[in-house]
């Protein structure tokens, strides 16, 4: 039986073979000295997002800077010392509406932001190695990042959305064909996610093994490669127990992965099929919202720093390693507490 482990080693494989094949095709030859020094202080999925970063960065260069007179492959170290900081904010203005492999792209404030980041990184990396005298993406203002609305489901929809995965009301006719069938584990994931806040790589990545009922807890696998121990409640045990007890009685679970969540094809549930099974219910009990597993990992999040208080225990149940990225995200003045502190500045003397 394969452990947890085997499957994240699975993927950084996977992660690591994609980032050789877009060095050896869509990068400049000095780029692997760069991937080579960052490889031990990033995990391989920080590394392959800098990766797409960088091509769609050396494409844009080609196309625009070059004319198309230069392939990837004939820009070289002299090239990006002369690349300048009009250049780089070029192409900031070219992520609004791109076009790569054939395919049209666009960029929002925050993915702009963040491919600025790769470039950055890149170019400092080369500075400061001496390798190019001037680093003029430093030069670069971020991209304004406007505050973006927090979404998350209210006490009703959190109910709501495990009522209708568990009896398939309001759903097409053609989803309930496969919802009596998939509807355990359905309710299983939509609670564990509501009941502990896990990341949805965290969850795919979860084998049978993991699961310790005798006291509710389980491993998870966070970013960076680290394990935590999470525990669960009542209503989270039931629903785990009842998920397993259907694969035992359906032989779901003999296809030797061992991983806890499955496919109809008996293999582990991927990260797509988890987005698309969230999004279909919860269009069914919010569609104003767009609900996805993140946005359920913020329901969560949301609901325990209101029952808590506490913002360092919110952010070390959720795995953040900056506590300012949980108070970010939970600890704004929410309409309860508005509504709360409304008419709490007298304006009259009270003998008035």
């Amino acid at each position: 039986m394969k452990t947890n482990s085997d499957y994240y080693a699975q993927r950084n494989k996977k992660n690591i073979q994609t980032i050789d094949r877009i060095l050896d095709e869509d990068l400049p030859a000095f780029c692997l000295d760069y991937f080579l020094a960052i490889d031990s202080m990033t995990s391989t999925l920080t590394r392959l997002n800098y990766a797409h970063d960088l091509k769609i960065f050396f494409d844009f260069m080609c196309k625009k800077r070059y004319g198309g007179n230069k392939t990837v492959k004939d820009i070289s170290l002299i090239d990006l010392e002369n690349v300048t900081n009009n250049d780089i904010e070029y192409f900031l203005v070219y992520l609004s509406h791109y076009e790569y492999g054939g395919t049209e792209h666009t960029c929002n404030e925050r993915a702009k932001a963040r491919k600025l980041s790769s470039v950055r990184a890149m170019f400092k990396y080369f500075f400061n190695k001496g390798q190019i005298s001037v680093d003029n993406s430093a030069k670069v203002a971020t991209p304004k990042l406007h505050e973006k609305p927090i979404i998350r489901l209210d006490g009703n929809e959190v109910f709501n959305i495990i009522d209708t995965a568990e009896s398939g009301n309001g759903l097409t006719p053609h989803q309930r064909a496969y919802h009596e069938k998939n509807k355990v584990r359905d309710t299983a994931i939509l609670i564990l996610f509501l009941g502990t806040g896990i990341r949805i790589s965290e969850l795919v990545g979860l084998n049978n093994e993991d699961i310790n009922f005798k006291d509710n807890s389980f491993l998870v696998t966070r970013k960076g490669g680290s394990k935590s121990i999470l525990f669960f409640d009542d209503d989270v045990a039931d629903a785990l127990k009842k998920y397993l007890d259907y694969k035992e009685e359906t032989e779901l679970d003999n296809s030797g992965d061992g991983a806890l969540f499955l496919s109809s094809q008996k293999k582990r549930i991927t990260v797509r099929a988890v987005e698309n099974l969230v999004q279909k219910y919860a269009k069914i009990v919010s569609p104003l919202k767009k609900i996805s597993p993140h946005k359920l990992r913020s329901t969560y999040g949301t609901q325990l720093y209101k029952a808590t208080g506490d913002i360092y225990i919110v952010a070390d149940v959720l795995g953040h390693k900056d506590v300012n990225t949980t108070r970010k995200h939970y600890a704004a003045i929410s309409e309860d507490t508005r509504r709360a502190v409304a008419g709490k500045v007298k304006l009259r003397r009270d003998d008035e």
